[in-house]
This record gives C-alpha cells, sequence and structure tokens, in this order.
C-alpha cells in the first residue's frame, strides 16, 4: 500500500500527459523553461517509466498562479509629463 500525499490533486481521467515540447509549445518558451521548471519542482509532474509528463492541469496551475491582475487607481489623476 502506498503512502497517501497530502495537498496533491489527482489526476483527471481525462488530463492529458505532455512532453517537454507540448509544454513548452504551450507555454509559449523553449523546451528548456519546463525542463527546468520540473527540475526545481515547480510544477507537478508524473514519471511514465523512464519518462517525464506533465499534467495539462499542472500547466493551467502555474499560469493562474502567475497571473498579475490589472491594477485601477480611483480618485487619483493620472500624472502627465511636462
Amino acid at each position: 500500500m502506498s503512502p497517501k500525499r497530502n495537498n496533491v490533486a489527482p489526476l483527471d481521467s481525462d488530463d492529458r500527459l505532455l512532453t517537454y515540447d507540448q509544454a513548452a509549445e504551450i507555454l509559449n518558451t523553449s523546451p528548456r523553461f519546463p525542463r527546468r521548471l520540473v527540475e526545481e519542482r515547480r510544477i507537478r509532474f508524473v514519471h511514465v517509466g523512464r519518462f517525464v509528463r506533465i499534467p495539462e492541469s499542472a500547466l493551467r496551475e502555474f499560469i493562474a498562479a502567475g497571473l498579475v491582475e490589472p491594477v485601477t487607481l480611483r480618485g487619483q489623476r493620472t500624472r502627465r509629463a511636462a
């Protein structure tokens, strides 16, 4: 019986497992970037035999975590350059 891990989201049955190249295409980066994310344990990944795959949901979570909402200024005048 394998030990249960806390705070680990289970894989959805229709969650695609992506290669580094596929993940890089979604992130619009080089394959080195998702490889580094896995190496630094900044994103969830799956070992399939000797291969590493990144769940599509993990990419969505990574993107959502980095999302920065715009700042809205109320009651302040915008400054103009002279």
